[in-house]
């Protein structure tokens, strides 16, 4: 059965208002200087967030942190690795089985462009993942090296293990112009974690500009653009998926205080298409 939860930084207050909203789940961000900092976490506060999670009824359906591990400069390309490394051992500590993140993109703007880089930078991550029983999920952003069918089946090409899937937004798809129905049937077994994040397409000023111009488009909640959230789901339940729907809150009209406002509308709008 489905999770429904949003993206956040771990906080207890965090928690408790996800619970009383109604979510079922969080995905929790781990980068340098979060709760979750992979440098620092010891297992004994590990084990109070789990404690706080279950008082809550709240499951952690993934841990993510979104960088360029394929940068083209060699040292810090190396501290990204051992970053990403250190964050596998913070699944493992939380009983986390789905770690989200970028597959890089190097100078470019696909990891197709430097798949052999990208399969150099990752086998031994994968190695570790798949020891310690976790999934690696890459987000299909654009900016993160992985937005379109064709740079999946190099990375899948490159490193063939079942480790690593998608973490399959389609609000990236919406604006590319790419199907995201077909890419979920498509790809449906691959998929290992789900941002919820909506696109309005802004009529007016693509008719203006073209779609290679700027504004024409921006991100909503779910059920506040242009993506139809049945057809979607329908979709994820006919290849079986039933993992977390993890809203990607980055809607600019709801955000700062009216935050949270968001969330417990995307809620509202993505609660009555599954069961909780």
């Amino acid at each position: 059965m489905m999770k429904l939860g949003y993206l956040t930084n771990y906080s207890e207050d965090e928690v408790c208002f996800a619970s009383e909203v109604g979510f079922t789940s969080l995905s929790l961000s781990a980068g340098p200087g979060s709760a979750l900092d992979a440098t620092k976490l010891t297992p004994e506060e590990a084990d109070g967030i789990r404690k706080v999670m279950k008082r809550n009824g709240i499951t952690i359906s993934a841990i993510g942190h979104y960088t360029n591990p394929l940068d083209p400069v060699e040292n810090k390309r190396r501290e990204i690795t051992d970053y990403l490394l250190k964050a596998i051992d913070v699944c493992e500590m939380l009983g986390v089985e789905v770690f989200t993140t970028f597959p890089g993109r190097g100078t470019g703007t696909h990891v197709e462009e430097c798949i052999s880089l990208f399969k150099e930078i990752w086998s031994p991550i994968v190695e570790k993942a798949e020891a310690k029983g976790v999934r690696i999920a890459f987000e299909n952003c654009h900016g993160g090296g992985g937005s379109r069918p064709a740079d999946w089946d190099a990375m899948f090409d490159a490193i063939p293990s079942d480790t690593i899937g998608l973490e399959f937004d389609p609000s990236h798809l919406f604006w590319l112009g790419i199907d995201h129905l077909m890419a979920v049937r498509e790809y449906g077994k691959r998929i290992y974690h789900i941002h919820a994040k909506d696109t309005e397409i802004l009529e007016d000023t693509l008719a203006r500009v073209g779609i290679l111009g700027q504004g024409w488009w921006r991100f909503r909640i779910p059920g506040w653009g242009d993506i139809d959230w049945q057809m979607f789901i329908s979709a994820l339940l006919d290849v079986g998926y039933d993992g977390a729907l993890s809203i990607e809150h980055e809607d600019p009209v709801f955000e700062g205080k009216r935050r949270r406002e968001g969330l417990i509308l995307g809620y509202k709008h993505l609660s009555q298409f599954i069961c909780l």
